[in-house]
């Protein structure tokens, strides 16, 4: 508990810089992070030798590698400010690419799944979709520390996000869809059998969750997905993509559902690699011996 009371005091003392100042001191602390992880480092280079084989060079990943810390500083620092700032102050950093697809859904009231990665700023891309789109049910898996929660929980509910704990998660967002409400999901986490299904991720047979393709095809809500792009690191663009409906009642129809929904999800994270979460053990189920040592 005492470490959250320093955290605290920290968030203060760090809120009270110029914005420019914070960016600063949060990636001077990353570059400290990626000096001493050792052993995240290594998992992020065999995740990017294991999805890109030899098309990537040494000084390519290695960048990456940087990046990673780099990216996850400017998530904590989003985070800090999602507690304080306003939708007015989001609307300011985010502009919509294809918004009117998901305006057209919203006015028949129809719900929509949306669907998104651990990829770029996916702390202002969620409190953005759901403060200046509509209202967002997404789930919310609690940290170690049990004193962080509140934290987290008041900078992620400020702005309309409806947080259900990952465990029995499933009913919540099945409710809110029969009440035509839309919900949120990541979907690049590592998954198993018996949560997800296997299908094709840079080339690899990889259990991917079928919840989405699951929901959507219960209540006829179209998956769409959504990838927050940035090129200064202050302003952000927020792309939809074309639904992803099920075509059919079948098994097939859920694995194929989701097979388009990881190929699109690959595209973006091949077309720039370094916005990507590759410090976790995305083939751990299924690859695990390239974690090994």
């Amino acid at each position: 508990m005492i470490g959250f009371y320093f955290f605290l005091l920290f968030d203060y003392l760090v809120m009270k810089l110029p914005r420019d100042w914070r960016k600063k001191l949060f990636f001077s602390l990353a570059s400290v992070a990626h000096i001493l992880a050792k052993k995240r480092n290594r998992i992020i280079q065999a995740n990017l030798d294991f999805a890109f084989q030899d098309t990537l060079n040494p000084a390519e990943k290695k960048e990456i590698e940087k990046y990673c810390y780099r990216n996850l500083a400017l998530n904590l620092l989003q985070v800090m400010e999602n507690r304080r700032n306003t939708a007015s102050d989001l609307a300011a950093q985010v502009t919509f690419e294809n918004r009117e697809m998901v305006d057209r859904y919203l006015t028949q009231n129809k719900p929509i799944i949306f669907i998104s990665a651990h990829l770029g700023n996916w702390e202002i891309g969620a409190a953005s979709l759901a403060a200046l789109v509509t209202p967002i049910t997404s789930i919310y898996k609690g940290l170690d520390n049990d004193a962080f929660n509140p934290y987290l929980l008041e900078a992620r509910t400020r702005h309309r996000l409806n947080l259900v704990e990952k465990n029995g998660a499933i009913k919540h967002l099945a409710r809110a869809l029969k009440n035509n409400q839309c919900v949120s999901l990541l979907i690049d986490q590592s998954s198993n059998a018996k949560s997800g299904v296997k299908v094709n991720f840079f080339k690899h047979p990889t259990y991917h969750t079928s919840a989405a393709a699951q929901l959507s095809r219960k209540y006829n809500a179209p998956i769409i997905a959504l990838y927050i792009d940035t090129d200064d690191e202050e302003h952000y663009t927020i792309r939809f993509v074309e639904p992803i409906e099920v075509m059919g009642d079948d098994e097939e129809a859920i694995i194929d559902a989701t097979q388009r929904q990881v190929e699109g999800l690959e595209k973006v994270i091949r077309d720039n690699p370094k916005f990507w979460f590759w410090c976790h053990k995305r083939w751990k189920s299924e690859f695990n011996e390239i974690y090994a040592g």
